[in-house]
């Protein structure tokens, strides 16, 4: 019996067609692909699911609470994948409401442990730290394992080798798609709610906290 295929799951937020963002989501799931295949014994399957196609269908889940059918599919792809590539534009240095409007109809449990690789675009470099202030925590909310390498594209990244000190984007692109594949050849990470109770776990009591800040 053939292994279950792994499956890769990217979801891009870009709104233009041809769009710079899907470009990017496509790099990044056959990096982490190739790297895959070259590593394991199992069929790869990647899914890229475009928000622009399903924009209305957020809309009137927000509203009516009940998701039509296409969303719906998309979600489930979403919480089922073993590996999740998320990548949006830059919009008032932050990412698109329409990212943040996808993620926010997908329960708060549903990505516990799962691997992420996040990503977005930008017309400046200026915007990547976006990355780091505004999608790195929407993730850990989620509590999904963000991979360690984000991959933020300016317009001026594409096509650039890079230079002594900075690695060009194709680079980056191999170096994040790996650390995907790493973590899905792993197996999920295990969740807080999963762990054998530890000391690391107790729970100091407040009042002993407040004890302890005081002085002698």
């Amino acid at each position: 019996m053939q292994n279950e295929a792994l499956k890769i799951v990217a979801v891009s937020a870009g709104l233009s067609q041809p769009s710079s963002t899907r470009l990017l989501a496509d790099r990044l799931a056959a990096a982490a692909r190739e790297r895959l295949a070259a590593e394991q014994d199992r069929p790869v399957e990647v899914r890229v699911i475009d928000l622009r196609d399903l924009a209305v269908d957020i809309a009137n889940h927000l509203v009516t609470g009940f998701p039509p059918r296409a969303l719906s599919e998309a979600i489930d792809a979403v919480t089922a994948a073993d590996g999740l590539i998320a990548v949006s534009p830059v919009f008032t240095a932050s990412y698109s409401g329409l990212f943040k409007s996808f993620f926010d109809l997908i329960d708060n449990t549903a990505l516990t442990g799962k691997p992420v690789l996040i990503a977005a675009t930008g017309g400046t470099g200026r915007h990547s730290l976006v990355l780091e202030h505004a999608m790195r925590p929407l993730f850990a909310y989620l509590r999904a394992t963000v991979v360690p390498t984000s991959v933020y594209a300016a317009s001026e990244d594409w096509g650039s080798s890079g230079d002594e000190y900075t690695e060009g984007l194709p680079s980056r692109i191999r170096r994040a798609g790996g650390e995907l594949a790493g973590m899905i050849a792993g197996g999920r990470a295990v969740s807080g709610a999963s762990r054998a109770p530890g000391l690391d776990d107790e729970v100091v009591p407040f009042e002993q906290q407040l004890a302890d800040l005081r002085l002698d």
